[in-house]
Formats: C-alpha cells, sequence, structure tokens
C-alpha cells in the first residue's frame, strides 16, 4: 500500500526499501511487512486513442493516468506494404503472385493490427497498475455503437443488410450518383465532360471509404495534384473510432477475464449521470475515477499523462531516391553520447524526453505536450539520463480541484 514520501525517505535511509521507478515513484520493502491491504478499485475508460486509469479506496485515490494510444500504426503498415512492392518490382519483377498466402478465417481470434496493438497496450496499462498496487477489482467502461443508426436514426429492419450503396456496381459508380455526375470543384465550368473520383484524404490512410472520395473533373483533378489550386472539403464523417470500440470491447474483457479474476463492465452513460451528478469536468482520468464508484474518496491534485511510442523505425531506407539512384539510409545509430531515442534525462532541473539527436551529440529534448527545451538543441553534456527509453513515456501533471 501506498506510505508518505516522509516515510518513504526514512525507508530508504534506513534501507529497509529499495526504488523500483521514479515515474511513479515506488519502492519496494526489503523485510517482512504485516500485509495488510484495503480493498482497492481499479476503474478502465477505454477508448481508441485514450485510456483513462483511476485506483481508488473508499478514501482515497491512489493512482490516476491518462495513456494516448497509438494512430500512425495504419500510415506505416501501409508505407511497408508499398516499399516492399517497389523493391519486388526492382529485384523480382517476375515473382509469382503470393497475396493468397496469408489465411486469417482459419484464425477466429485475428485482429487487424492496429486493433490488437491498442488492445494489448490496454492490458499492458492494467497490468502496469497491478504492478505496483494491490489491486482487488477491476471495472471496466466500454461502449457499443450502432453506425449504421448514427447515419440513418430511422434504420430498420432488412434496411441494415442493404446499406448506401445497394443497386451500385461499385463504390466509384455510388460516388458519382451521389454527387450528381458534377465536379465539386468548379461545378461544371470547366466543362470537362470526364468525372475522376479524387480521394479527399490518402489512400495510404483515409482508405476507399465513400466518405473519403468526391467527384471531380479531370481538369480539376489535374490541377489540384499540379499544386495549382486548392480544395476547401473536409472528408464525411469517420465512423474508425466507432468501429474499434465495437471490435474490441468483448475481446479486451474476455481477454483480461481470463488474467484477473474479479472484472465486470459498466456503461457509458452510467458513468456520465455519476460525473455531472458529482459536478466533475470531462477527462478521461476523471471518467475513471467515476467508473471505479469511490466518490467519497479524496481525488489527487495530479495525474500521469502516458503516451505510447514505437519500439523501432523499420524503414531501413528514405523513400526519396537522391540523384544517381541512391537510397539514403533511414536509421540512425541506436546510441548517440550514450543515449537513445525517447530517452528521459534531465535538464536544468526539469525532466524532457529525447525526440531527436544528432552524431554531433545536440539533441532535441522535449516534454510530452511538444514544449521545447529551448529554442535551439541541447548538448549531450548538460543532460543527465534519468530513465532508459520505454515503450509507454510518463510524465506527471498538475490538476487544479475544484
Amino acid at each position: 500500500m501506498p506510505c508518505s514520501p516522509a516515510k518513504a525517505r526514512h525507508l530508504l535511509k534506513e534501507r529497509k526499501a529499495e526504488v523500483v521507478r521514479t515515474e511513479p515513484f515506488t519502492i519496494r520493502l526489503l523485510y517482512g511487512s504485516s500485509g495488510y491491504k484495503q480493498e482497492i478499485t481499479l476503474g478502465i475508460d477505454a477508448g481508441s486513442k485514450h485510456i483513462g486509469v483511476s485506483a481508488s479506496t473508499k478514501k482515497q485515490e491512489l493512482y490516476s493516468a491518462e495513456v494516448e494510444l497509438r494512430t500512425d500504426i495504419v500510415g506505416n503498415l501501409s508505407a511497408r506494404r508499398q516499399n516492399r512492392r517497389t523493391r519486388r518490382n526492382r529485384k523480382t519483377r517476375y515473382r509469382k503472385a503470393r497475396f493468397l498466402n496469408r489465411v486469417k478465417s482459419k484464425n477466429k481470434g485475428w485482429l487487424a493490427p492496429s486493433v490488437e496493438n491498442k488492445v494489448q497496450t490496454h492490458i499492458k496499462t492494467v497490468n502496469n497498475v497491478y504492478k505496483i498496487l494491490p489491486v482487488s477489482k477491476i471495472i471496466i467502461e466500454t461502449a457499443s455503437f450502432d453506425i449504421q443508426k448514427i447515419k440513418n436514426p430511422e434504420i430498420s429492419g432488412k434496411e441494415y443488410q442493404e446499406g448506401d450503396q445497394l443497386g451500385f456496381w461499385n463504390v466509384r459508380e455510388y460516388v458519382l450518383w451521389r454527387d450528381g455526375h458534377e465536379c465539386q470543384c468548379c461545378h461544371g465550368k470547366t466543362e470537362d465532360k470526364i468525372l475522376n473520383v479524387h480521394h479527399i484524404e490518402t489512400r495510404k490512410t483515409g482508405g476507399n471509404s465513400p466518405d473519403n472520395l468526391i467527384t471531380l473533373c479531370e481538369t480539376c483533378h489535374k490541377k489540384y495534384h499540379a499544386g495549382k489550386i486548392k480544395l476547401n472539403i473536409k472528408r464525411g464523417k469517420s465512423f474508425r473510432d466507432a468501429a474499434f470500440m465495437g471490435i474490441m470491447r468483448w475481446t479486451f474483457y474476455n481477454r483480461l477475464k481470463e488474467i484477473y479474476p474479479n472484472v465486470r463492465m459498466t456503461y457509458g452513460y452510467i458513468t456520465k449521470n455519476t460525473r455531472i451528478r458529482n459536478n466533475l469536468p470531462k477527462e478521461h482520468y476523471i471518467d475513471a475515477y467515476c467508473i471505479a464508484g469511490n466518490m467519497s474518496a479524496s481525488r489527487l491534485d495530479y495525474y500521469y499523462y502516458q503516451k505510447q511510442v514505437r519500439k523501432t523505425n523499420r524503414q531501413i531506407h528514405k523513400s526519396n531516391i537522391l540523384k544517381g539512384g541512391k537510397r539514403k539510409l533511414n536509421q540512425a545509430q541506436k546510441y548517440i553520447k550514450g543515449f537513445q531515442l525517447f530517452d528521459k534525462v534531465k535538464y536544468e532541473g526539469k525532466s524532457y524526453y529525447i525526440f531527436g539527436r544528432r552524431t554531433s551529440g545536440y539533441f532535441d529534448i522535449r516534454t510530452l505536450d511538444g514544449t521545447k527545451a529551448n529554442k535551439g538543441s541541447v548538448s549531450c553534456t548538460k543532460i543527465k539520463k534519468l530513465e532508459t527509453r520505454k515503450t509507454i513515456l510518463t510524465e506527471r501533471r498538475s490538476v487544479f480541484l475544484s
């Protein structure tokens, strides 16, 4: 169980405890204790971009955190696929196609890599809390969304099986019909009869969803890609986050039940009602506090903001080829002057993370909200390593309690 800072200092000074981690500051006793533990409830506000975490007893909140998940996996996988295809085309141009080698239907538990990563990060977040606190109960709030009901509130019956594209040969034909076979940029002023379907976001990240497609005449399409005109058009509402929550809801809950015994689920409307009734602001870690259910517990005046980062950059060469057909390496040395990317360092009495490095020994150090230590780079001689890099970076932030 957590103790006061003064008691922790005495235990460390008398060598009755050792430091396990610096943030959150955790010590481990080196002697047998009484084993007394209070009942701790862990509230988890599951999400597609952020996770809210709060562990509390009936009297006080012991741990509060907000975890920012990775959103770059889809783009990275698309870039990797593109690079592999170009490499195969250069080196093994006439190789037989192998697209049907990957069989996913046999594995019923298979999830898309972006979804699988987020589910695993949810579980890892719970595991990290269990490492520092004797949690006795877990309460999870997940959500399910009826995406078709959001698009059309009056949908019912067999209409669920029909969809918007019923009666159209393909997505292109549907988009042209939806836009009235008219260019959405010039609205026919160029008198170009050839129509193209344009991706608002790149195909790599936005996909071929009708909400990401728009009709342009060939003249406007070419001008746009030549940089001569700009389109003040945003893609339609994306339901990617809602789809993720629908997929991961039961996967996360069932996987967690296999690891920990006392796990149960709650609902968003209960959390919202609790938050409004207690006049609390809308934050992920506050939602988690409400989910835990110990509303009489005194809240912490700080929380831990955590950000998930990738381990390595797997792209060996940069995509753009230099003159002479040279392919420049995309990876720097792992260690420069004894430091690596995302190491936690101390500079002028404050904690930062390394976000960029130069072989000369000057580093770009920042906080997790992007604030730089100074306008330029910082010399490696002026910083001190506090902690070796991890996949989840942690930063303590203050909270104003009303």
